[in-house]
């Protein structure tokens, strides 16, 4: 065999192969095969979001999903070949947002919400023409011409006539679609819930938050509560402490007399020698005890007593979302200011107080903090006199 110096260029190997597969009618031949078999492979593509080129994340799963229907095919099942396209969500409009230089919710409204909803359709089509292209240089084999858009009026109708049917039939009784509240991830910039995909994926930040230690005056008892947190903001919307049932807590002096319930095995970081344990009990003793609160006098948590006077700031007991690892082992509970402690309030009964807004600005019924914003400005609660007494 002669020895060559020659160089091949994958490049204009991969464009030649690609044309000669289309130019010969390969891939229609492919698609085809299978059309009048009795076998069915049922297979609906996931849409990837037309927002941007693609990734190689994007390339990895679209091969993946290319094998498998490869091999179905090459075993004689009948399959609809048709891609899909993601023309909704946070991300396409942030994007043309950048592109149109808007700082906020307000320059959206200011521009025309129909101008703006169609500037990200003509983003989507764009980048679903770059994405076709690409997944076709990949060796991708689907009924391109043939794709299917969230967008469409197609897909719309289809999702609410879902819904209609939904309503109309007896699943509404069996409470597969009814009214009710949760607590979701929330961007106050962007005035909209977020995926905890888009957190993760997109805008996933290790950040430094003060923190603080809040001691809950135990009712008619001389003893008090010790908490920690790093949410100073969901504070006025405390309804509840959580224990751990089978972690071991003390109740510890003092040396000025004070007298603080927290986990035993974290004592010694918060106070040293200084004082003396006075007694041990598994967390599951302290389930039902009462306590009170700094904001109590707030109209709002006002209107949370009277919802559930009978689980209103009571310990209650919890071993997913409590640790001996951090804090002190009783863990403050917020119904209505975050995911899992809406969990445990559904699970419990507890009332539920909204606290902010969807631009993080304190609700109506939280006395002085009315309308000034939680997230930027922390020691609204830090320095608020109630917190410090």
């Amino acid at each position: 065999m002669e020895e060559t110096n020659q160089k091949l260029n994958f490049i204009e190997l991969e464009k030649k192969l690609l044309a000669w597969w289309y130019k010969s009618g390969i891939v229609k031949k492919y698609l085809s095969k299978n059309k009048n078999a009795k076998k069915r492979f049922s297979f609906l593509d996931g849409p990837i979001t037309a927002n941007n080129p693609m990734g190689v994340h994007h390339a990895w799963g679209r091969t993946l999903k290319d094998l498998f229907q490869r091999y179905k095919n090459m075993q004689g099942f009948r399959q609809r070949f048709q891609n899909g396209f993601d023309n909704q969500g946070l991300w396409v409009e942030v994007e043309v947002e950048r592109d149109l230089g808007f700082k906020s919710k307000k320059d959206i409204k200011k521009y025309g919400i129909g101008k703006f909803v169609n500037r990200c359709k003509e983003r989507t089509l764009r980048f679903a023409k770059i994405q076709t292209e690409q997944s076709k240089r990949l060796g991708y084999f689907m009924d391109w011409e043939n794709s299917y858009y969230t967008m469409s009026d197609e897909n719309n109708y289809m999702i609410w006539r879902f819904l209609k049917k939904c309503w109309q039939t007896k699943w509404k009784n069996e409470r597969a679609l009814y009214k009710g509240r949760d607590s979701v991830p929330w961007c106050p910039r962007c005035g909209t819930a977020i995926s905890q995909h888009e957190i993760l994926t997109e805008e996933y930040k290790q950040l430094t938050h003060d923190s603080v230690y809040l001691k809950y005056p135990a009712v008619d008892k001389d003893f008090s509560f010790l908490v920690w947190t790093t949410t100073p903001w969901t504070l006025p919307g405390n309804v509840a402490l959580a224990v751990h049932p089978e972690l071991d807590y003390c109740l510890w002096e003092k040396e000025d007399g004070e007298k603080l319930w927290l986990v035993a095995s974290l004592r010694e970081n918060i106070f040293g020698n200084k004082g003396k344990i006075l007694k041990t009990v598994r967390g599951e003793r302290l389930a039902g005890l009462k306590y009170k609160g700094p904001f109590d006098e707030l109209e709002a948590v006002k209107a949370a007593l009277k919802e559930n006077s009978k689980t209103f700031h009571t310990v209650v007991l919890s071993k997913e979302y409590v640790n001996d690892q951090e804090g002190t082992g009783i863990v403050h509970i917020a119904p209505g200011c975050g995911e899992e402690d809406f969990q445990l309030g559904k699970e419990v009964d507890l009332p539920v107080i909204a606290v902010i807004d969807e631009a993080a600005r304190y609700l109506n019924g939280f006395g002085d903090l009315v309308r000034k914003n939680a997230k930027e400005n922390p020691d609204l609660i830090l320095k608020h006199p109630l917190t410090k007494k």
